[in-house]
């Protein structure tokens, strides 16, 4: 028998060197394929070394289904003859005991048909797909356009008895063309010379031509690409460079860096606010500054400048509060600090009368505030998620805790769909989601107990972490508003990684402090419907009440302000004359 393959440590800088080698010889695309197979390897390699690593979370990273729905997963890793109920119809698929597994009614397929229908027949296909009609185009430049040949009041050129009247209506042709994200406009002033003695005189430039090179919209649509879409600045570049309208990436960053202390008021206003909400949502990601990497580090170290110098950890952290007015108000930090941390700073700015809130995460111990109360409450997938992974080697156990623990998020659900308060929902979770709770501990527990059920395996592990945390996990069973789960911090937390991914670091933590203004601002506006770009425009546009009256700029309510602005110089004869 031949001795097993080692693979052996491989340093990244040698491959870089491999590829750069490579490169010259090989065609494009032969050189793109090898060099996608090398980032492969290196990834996977460093992901089979980490220690939470699981075979069943490698196969569903490398080309498994990334969904963990119950439907999805029961029907994935359910072994041969296996039922697969939905945890939200404990008789079967849709149908009712009576409905036989073989009845081409519960399948959606027709009899002798192999053909299977849809996973949920019931549920109707989402609209807003395809065409779209001309009024759903509300930036859309309106061009009248009068009949060639008729006016209003002429003879009917048909019956010649009646007379024409204008519909309200008119007939609509959208056409859509394409532009740069960033348009120039150049004023040619003529400019005159006296033969004689030589005096230039130049044409006076309209208004609109001046102020900043830069408009404030065009400092909203770098920014929101940027920190909202995910966009580079290289990227942009290139894209504007092709179209005509060069803006140098770093010209970009000048821009928006600028206009960054005008909004920051209101973002500093939304924190304060944050910090006084009932609930927080809360998680962290890595994200890379090269300032604090490196050997940018080592110097900051030598010259004494890095606090802690022992901390090399980088963190994005995501918090999402929810207010007592039930508005959400996301807040974006990155720096050194991790979760605890910069939630224990957001704490620092509540009002010391205010009673301890909810804090809802994973059970990472680093994400708890040391130097604050909070009611810690712990998220529901994340504990539900170790039974997915371990579904294929437990599949009637697992498929018992999906289908309950899904019972309870459909009761969730229902009390959103019916706009229940915060009262109500504790109630109807005491009176409904209580008894399903309390048999899966129970059950949870004799499995152990009665050594049906090995400690050390991935089950028991499964059950452990959620009888070790269950307090925790039903605090909704106990506070009113209490979540089930860390959702809203998980998809803010996406965004910022959407920006890592595609931006990959920032140079310095100014930056990164930018970047965090710029999203805290974007997403707490997209939280409650608002349209960040019109928003980032009228901070800017009015920086100097942003500055002093903060409050009345927030995503909410500047729409009220500028209405207000509007009707108060409306109301001044000076204003008007002005």
């Amino acid at each position: 028998m031949s001795d097993p393959v080692r693979v052996e440590e491989v340093d990244p800088g040698r491959l870089a060197r491999l590829l750069e080698r490579i490169k010259p010889v090989v065609s494009a695309e032969d050189y793109a394929l090898v060099e996608k197979i090398v980032t492969s390897l290196l990834w996977l390699t460093k992901l089979v070394r980490a220690r939470e690593t699981t075979i069943g979370r490698l196969r569903r990273l490398v080309g498994g289904s990334g969904s963990e729905k119950t439907a999805a997963v029961i029907t994935a890793k359910a072994p041969a003859g296996a039922g697969t109920e939905d945890p939200e119809d404990p008789n079967g698929a849709g149908g009712g005991a009576s409905q036989g597994a073989g009845d081409p009614a519960a399948s959606g397929g027709t009899p002798g048909s192999s053909e299977a229908g849809p996973a949920n027949p019931a549920r109707a296909k989402k609209k807003g797909h395809g065409r779209v009609a001309g009024s759903a185009y509300p930036g859309a430049v309106h061009i009248p356009v009068p009949h060639e040949g008729l006016c209003i009041g002429d003879r009917c050129p048909g019956c010649a008895r009646g007379k024409l009247y204008a519909m309200p209506e008119p007939a609509q042709f959208l056409r859509i063309i394409g532009q740069a994200p960033l348009v120039a406009f150049c004023w040619d002033c003529q400019r005159l010379r006296c033969s004689a003695c030589g005096a230039i005189y130049t044409a006076r430039a309209p208004e609109e031509a001046r102020g900043d090179k830069y408009d404030e919209t065009a400092v909203s649509i770098m920014a929101l690409l940027r920190y909202g879409l995910g966009v580079p600045n290289h990227r942009l570049e290139q894209l504007q460079r092709d179209l005509r309208t060069p803006v140098p990436a770093s010209t970009q960053w000048e821009a928006v860096e600028e206009r960054a202390s005008g909004v920051e008021p209101a973002c500093q206003e939304l924190i304060r606010q944050a910090a006084q909400g009932t609930v927080f949502h809360v998680d962290d990601s890595s994200v890379r500054i090269l300032e604090l990497v490196g050997k940018r580090r080592a110097k900051l170290v030598a010259q004494g400048k890095l606090e802690d110098p022992e901390r090399t950890g980088l963190h994005t952290t995501a918090v999402v509060s929810i207010t007592g007015e039930g508005r959400k108000i996301a807040i974006v930090l990155s720096g050194r600090k991790h979760a605890g941390e910069n939630l224990s700073d957001l704490l620092d700015k509540r009002e010391a009368h205010l009673p301890p809130p909810i804090q809802m995460s994973d059970a990472l111990a680093c994400n708890t505030p040391k130097e604050h109360k909070v009611l810690e409450s712990f998220c529901l997938v994340h504990a539900r998620r170790n039974f997915v992974e371990e579904l294929e080697n437990f599949p009637e156990e697992g498929r018992h805790v999906l289908q309950e623990l899904g019972r309870i998020f459909k009761i969730d659900d229902e009390c959103r769909e019916k706009g229940l308060s915060a009262e109500e929902r504790l109630q109807t979770h005491q009176r409904e989601s209580r008894p399903v709770m309390d048999a899966l501990q129970a059950w949870m527990k004799a499995g152990l107990e009665e050594k049906r059920v090995e400690p050390n395996s991935g089950l028991g592990k499964a059950f452990n972490y959620m009888l070790k945390r269950w307090d925790s996990l039903t605090v909704f069973l106990r506070l009113a508003g209490a979540p089930l789960e860390n959702n809203e911090a998980e998809r803010l937390l996406k965004m910022a990684i959407r920006h890592r991914n595609n931006s990959l670091f920032y140079r310095t933590q100014h930056g990164a402090d930018v970047a965090d203004v710029y999203m805290t601002l974007i997403y707490t506006t997209q939280l409650h419907g608002e349209n960040p770009f019109e928003y980032l425009t009228a901070l800017q546009r009015h920086a100097r009440d942003v500055a002093q009256t903060p409050a009345a700029w927030l995503p909410w309510n500047y729409r009220d302000t500028l209405l207000l602005a509007a009707e108060r110089q409306a109301s001044n004869p000076l204003s008007r004359a002005a």
